[in-house]
Formats: C-alpha cells, sequence, structure tokens
C-alpha cells in the first residue's frame, strides 16, 4: 500500500512538474504587450562566455510597447545588441548610449494566429508529458506483486483521476492564454 501511495504522490509531482513547464513555455510567448520574459532566452558574450541577458543588466518595461535593458557595463551595449539579434526574435535593437531599448511591434491578426497556435503546441506536448507520467505509474503499479488486484485497479482509478485534473488545468492555461493573445 504504501508502495502505490508512493507511486501515486511522485506522479502527482511529476504531473505538477508538467504545469510549471508549460507556464514557463506560455510565459515567452508574447502577448501584445512588452514583457521583460521576452528576452529571457537572449544570451549574451560575456567575458568570453554566454552569459543570460538579466545577469548583465538590468531588463524592464517602461511601457506596455518598449522593452529597456540597462547594462551593468556600459561597454556591453553592442554585445546585447548582437545577442538580441542572434536570438532571433524578430526585435530590433536600438541603443541610446546608456541602454539598448526593444520596440515591440504591435501583432498583426496572422501573427497573433500563429501565437495561439504555437501555445496549443506547447499546451499539447505539456499534455503528452502528463499522460506519459499516467503511463509509467500504471505500469509501476502492476508490477507491484504484494497487492491485491482491488488495490491495483483503485490506484489505476486515482492515477486517472490525476490524469483528469491535470488535463483540465492545462486547457485552462491555454484558454486563458489565447485569450491574452488575441485580445488586442
Amino acid at each position: 500500500m504504501d508502495e502505490i501511495n508512493f507511486i501515486i504522490e511522485s506522479t502527482d509531482e511529476s504531473m505538477q512538474k508538467a504545469i510549471i513547464h508549460l507556464e514557463k513555455q506560455l510565459m515567452k510567448i508574447r502577448a501584445g504587450k512588452a514583457n521583460p520574459n521576452m528576452v529571457s532566452s537572449v544570451m549574451v558574450e560575456y567575458y568570453g562566455s554566454k552569459t543570460p541577458l538579466n545577469q548583465v543588466g538590468n531588463v524592464n518595461t517602461p511601457d506596455a510597447r518598449t522593452i529597456s535593458i540597462q547594462p551593468f557595463e556600459k561597454s556591453l551595449i553592442p554585445e546585447i545588441e548582437k545577442g538580441i539579434q542572434l536570438a532571433n526574435l524578430g526585435f530590433n535593437p536600438m541603443n541610446n548610449g546608456e541602454s539598448v531599448i526593444i520596440s515591440v511591434p504591435p501583432l498583426t491578426e496572422e501573427r497573433r494566429r500563429e501565437l495561439a497556435k504555437q501555445a496549443k503546441a506547447e499546451a499539447e506536448d505539456a499534455k503528452v508529458g502528463v499522460r506519459n507520467d499516467r503511463k509509467s505509474a500504471n505500469n509501476d503499479i502492476k508490477k507491484i506483486e504484494e497487492a491485491s488486484e482491488d488495490l491495483k485497479k483503485n490506484a489505476e482509478v486515482d492515477i486517472q483521476k490525476l490524469t483528469d485534473q491535470y488535463i483540465a488545468k492545462i486547457d485552462d492555461i491555454l484558454a486563458y492564454k489565447e485569450k491574452e493573445i488575441m485580445t488586442v
């Protein structure tokens, strides 16, 4: 019985990680207004090594259409601009000698649809992860020899309930993100 509870708890944790991963991935998808997470994947050459942008400067959004990056060292401005262009985010960075400024253009209807599709793909990946967790949990339950068939069946039902909960949660997160993307 303890083994079954352990399997259910670890499956719950695994499924929770799928949700957290989905939320992180969706944060990177822009939804019309500027967000510091939009440049979270940018790496900057800093003393010979690739360093995340947020470790070489302050990233903030003074308004809904602008991302401002204030480097800790002014000599990094060209490297930051280069990093943004290499990240291929579709932004054209400018600098004013003090900081790097990115103007975030408004999204076209077509681009909004593309981003919504991208969000759907991320949600589908999360669902696949949850279903894989269910499958491995059910396989682990079947391997337990000292549990009765009834206990195993009940555990499989519990795992299915967990799976349904997490799939519903993923659908809710996706619906919210799609609404955010499609709102002009």
